[in-house]
């Protein structure tokens, strides 16, 4: 059996994988807290997770759930996986080792939140059976205290006993059961809920049922997103209480918790626009990510990338570069993309000579580019569609120049500093070979499909269907078939993916409620009229320290949507149009990924490189360094965006290449030589010129580029006849 897979991976181009492992870039490795379950547990999950996932495929392509229904339900499954596969931390207990106390606070806490979920029912159902009246009654008056009591017991279970790895602990379960208990209870109530929450009317029920799904989705988020972002929230959250006592644009009249927490659980918070992304296009798309990962695609992206780029100068640099543009296209995060295509890249780069540092932050700030490049672009993407109302073929044709001058840039660092270190590729027997990878160029057929779809003009959901199903008959051409077993797996493997989304565009939401009650967003954008009465730029600057300040430590969904709510709509109130105003906001809330202090790409990749995260950090945002600039050609020079003529979008794209390689050849000091201090600031200037996109900006940097290269070629010229009257005065000698 063997001997017959080995042929056709032969026949791929694969010779060489037992040097170059490739496969690694489809597995999706555990979370530190992620439990690797036995066998009946795993089949729990595994069945659980399938079913949600059909769950959002059969209402996105089938017979669609009303809306709030669907998201309330898409939230309370998500969480019930979340706690499931994921512990309080990533400390798990040896098997036999939990004390008596432990086990029996464990079916405590479970018992008592199937308690709660009990009473949801009879509170739900006595108004058809009149013989449930006084049982209801009953459960009306304990249900918020013991909603709570379940919550804190369920909690401090958990985190006194984490339980073995490979089983299922009670207190995550009974966490599971009150997301459920939840959605059981705002669901059946949901005509009057949409009336009264937020307003005096709210009942204390309400308040305490909201007030647990809001503390479940802080737990979860800080399962799979640290600690970061739950600060972050429960900063706006004792926001929206302290406001009456803070001083200037951050006064508000305060609210009361009743008020607050169910506002907090419609569809101005959670149930919002990121959860209404997260409930379609990410859910639709992460499972696409998945089939594409069953089928290999993933490993043939990075093949691909190895049999073209591999044997140049710094070779894994470039691939890590071109594969982390292909691998983002279908992996919405930058973490993600660090550990999936960085666990080979990483290692193969320090092999031809780049320090650990500056492997990994090549690694950290490619992998972040994948969260712009179109056609996916994350998630971030589809949350401006949905906040916009600009089509997301729309968003994703303006986001190519861009795009593309992110990754040229990286392109020019590596290759500027592996020919000032004098590094070499691969040898050609470690890499693939190109003729079979091109043979099997079928394989981006999934990609094509849905590139093709969305300009054709299908909906977003009924394109990313079509690439997924592609992808499962791809597969057939494969050694790797997709069959009904592999399907499932794909499945269950999606659900795994989306649950940490689901929890983050949930947390996000709950702040952008906040920003919607409080009304500091509209205070914000006054102040930013103000700073743009006496200068635009410094407007735009403000705007982009504020968007780098609160993305720091948060993902990249969760950074947009609160940039979204917070800054855009101050820009745009400054004349800036929509669409350039929010991929101002969403560039920054992207390269917040690779910002120091809190960098969570360059972190990822200073754990697989071994070095320093803070240095790394640094040494990625100076191979992002570009990044940081074009943002701001969006609002001088727009045909960056593809608002223009095709001549101003041609002018545009050259002068931007060559802006950008002047602007990499700044930083790393080397064009056709070593740069001295003086002659790399005028580069700089000459770069930056180029990248503003006026055309006297244009001529002025023309004029500088020929100076410095003149003057480079000047000098190599004078030091090689220097060299030869050395050589000449030797042999006379």
């Amino acid at each position: 059996m063997s001997s017959q897979n080995e042929m056709p991976a032969r026949e791929a181009g694969q010779e060489s994988l037992d040097v170059l492992d490739t496969a690694v870039v489809d597995e999706v490795r555990p979370a530190g807290n992620e439990r690797i379950l036995g066998r009946t547990p795993a089949a729990i999950v595994f069945v659980v997770c399938v079913a949600y996932i059909a769950f959002h495929l059969y209402a996105l392509n089938i017979q669609p759930v009303e809306t709030w229904v669907y998201r309330i339900l898409h939230i309370a499954a998500g969480l019930l996986v979340g706690f499931l596969l994921l512990g309080s931390s990533h400390h798990f207990a040896a098997v036999g080792d939990a004390p008596p106390w432990a086990r029996g606070l464990g079916i405590v806490a479970l018992v008592l939140s199937l308690g709660v979920l009990l009473m949801v029912a009879v509170v739900r159902l006595q108004p058809h059976y009149a013989a449930l009246d006084g049982t209801a009654m009953l459960a009306r008056h304990y249900l918020g205290g013991m909603a709570l009591l379940a919550l804190l017991v369920s909690l401090s279970t958990s985190y006194c006993y984490r339980g073995p790895r490979a089983s299922l602990n009670h207190a995550d379960v009974s966490l599971g059961i009150l997301a459920l208990a939840v959605a059981a209870y705002i669901i059946p109530g949901l005509s009057s809920w949409r009336m009264v929450a937020g307003t005096p009317l709210i009942g204390g029920i309400d308040a305490w049922m909201a007030a647990l799904g809001i503390g479940l989705i802080l737990e979860l988020t800080r399962r799979v997103a640290g600690m970061a972002l739950v600060v972050i929230t429960g900063v706006f959250i004792a926001y929206a209480f302290a406001g009456p006592w803070l001083p200037g644009i951050l006064e508000h009249n305060g609210y009361g918790a009743k008020k607050l927490f169910t506002y907090l659980y419609t569809d101005n918070g959670v149930l919002g626009p990121t959860i209404a992304v997260s409930s379609t296009y990410i859910v639709l798309f992460i499972t696409f990510a998945a089939f594409l990962q069953k089928s290999r695609v993933g490993e043939y992206f990075v093949n691909f990338a190895f049999s073209v780029a591999g044997r140049s100068r710094g070779g894994p640099a470039k691939v890590a570069v071109f594969a982390s543009g292909l691998m983002g296209m279908i992996n919405g995060t930058s973490a993600g993309n660090v550990v999936s295509t960085g666990s080979l890249t990483i290692p193969l780069m320090r092999r031809v000579g780049y320090s650990p540092r500056s492997a990994g932050s090549i690694e950290a700030a490619a992998s972040t580019g994948g969260q712009i490049a179109p056609p996916i672009m994350g998630a971030g993407a589809f949350i401006m569609a949905e906040v916009t109302g600009i089509p997301y073929t729309e968003i994703a044709f303006a986001a190519i120049i861009p795009a593309a001058l992110y990754f040229l840039s990286i392109y020019f660092m590596v290759d500027l500093e592996a020919r000032r270190k004098g590094m070499h590729g691969l040898s050609r027997d470690e890499l693939p070979r190109l003729a079979p990878m091109l043979r099997q160029a079928y394989l981006f057929l999934p990609v094509v499909i849905l590139i093709t779809t969305l300009f054709m003009g299908y909906s977003v959901i009924r394109a990313g269907t079509l690439a997924m199903v592609s992808a499962a008959v791809v597969s057939w051409l494969t050694p790797y078939r997709m069959g009904p077993r592999a399907i499932l797996a794909a499945l269950a493997l999606s659900a795994r993916m989306v649950v940490p989304l689901v929890a983050v565009c949930a947390c996000a939401g709950i702040v952008v409620g906040v920003i919607s009650m409080t009304g500091v967003g509209a205070r914000f954008a006054s102040l930013l009229l103000q700073i743009a009465d006496s200068s635009q730029f410094l407007a735009l600057l403000f705007a982009m320290l504020i968007s780098i300040l609160l993305g720091m430590g948060m993902p990249t969904t969760a950074a947009y949507a609160v940039s979204a709510s917070v800054i855009a709509p101050g820009l745009q109130e400054i004349g800036i149009s929509p669409l350039v105003a929010h991929f101002f906001v969403f560039y920054y809330a992207v390269i917040s990924a690779i910002t120091p202090p809190v960098a969570l790409a360059s972190y990822a990749a200073a754990a697989i490189s071994g070095s320093d995260p803070l240095k790394t950090s640094m040494t990625s945002f100076k191979f992002g360094l570009a990044a940081f600039v074009v943002p701001f050609l969006f609002f001088y020079s727009p045909a960056i965006l593809m608002q223009g003529s095709w001549l101003e979008v041609s002018r545009v794209l050259v002068t931007g290449a060559l802006g950008i390689y002047l602007l990499a050849a700044a930083v790393q000091g080397w064009l056709l030589g070593a740069l001295n201090t003086p002659v790399r600031i005028v580069a700089l200037v000459a770069g930056l010129s180029m990248m503003a996109g006026g055309w006297q900006t244009d001529l002025g940097g023309v004029f500088l580029a020929v100076v410095v290269i003149v003057w480079q070629y000047q000098r190599r010229r004078g030091d090689a006849n220097a060299e030869m009257k050395s050589c000449s005065q030797r042999l006379a000698d």
